[in-house]
């Protein structure tokens, strides 16, 4: 299989949310909603004061982290997806939503003491892995949360799930706790705490 040789562009998503209601079934498989109850599961009765959302497509996840952070930073490059998510979590006037390629770009604020990058980080090239574990490691709050759910099957994206989050943990600028390291048949789950 050829895999994708750089970061995939916004318009590749974009596409992606245009071309169907439901891309990847975020919606509706069982496998999705399987993922989204593990990545809460594993959160426990934490409540987090400032949370950031990296890829939170059409807002399935991002509604039920919204219960978990007293502020939370949703962000995605599709237009479409994001205006299907703000409505999805309308009732929660603390979740923000903004268009953003990152770590091209970032949010201001911080630190943040949960980040979720749930199926995103294999969409991008050896180079965005180094500069979002760069950002990660210098705006995550000590002590806070970084949580990594990634598919372990075969894809043409630029990397593998397991790949992707060896390479961004090999980035990081300082340690991690590994606090969970969980795998499912078709994806690993990884929770690691920030040096206090």
């Amino acid at each position: 299989m050829t895999r994708y040789a750089g970061s995939l562009d916004p318009e590749y998503f974009e596409q992606m949310f245009q071309g169907t209601d439901d891309p990847w079934s975020l919606e509706t498989s069982a496998y999705e909603q399987d993922k989204y109850a593990h990545s809460i599961r594993v959160l426990g009765d934490r409540r987090y004061e400032l949370g950031f959302e990296i890829g939170c497509a059409k807002g399935v996840l991002t509604r039920q982290l919204a219960e978990h952070c007293r502020a939370l930073v949703a962000i995605d490059v599709s237009e479409t997806a994001l205006l299907a998510a703000h409505e999805r979590c309308a009732a929660f006037d603390h979740v923000s939503f903004n268009r953003m390629t990152f770590p091209a770009q970032v949010p201001l604020g911080g630190p943040f003491d949960l980040i979720i990058l749930s199926e995103v980080i294999y969409y991008w090239d050896d180079a965005d892995i180094r500069r979002a574990a760069k950002w990660a490691g210098t705006h995550g709050a000590p002590g806070g949360d970084l949580l990594l759910v990634h598919w372990t099957g075969e894809t043409d994206y630029p990397q593998s799930g397991d790949e992707a989050v060896e390479k961004f943990r090999g980035a990081m600028p300082g340690p991690v706790e590994v606090v969970t390291a969980e795998r499912r048949d078709q994806y690993r789950l990884d929770l690691w705490r920030m040096s206090a």
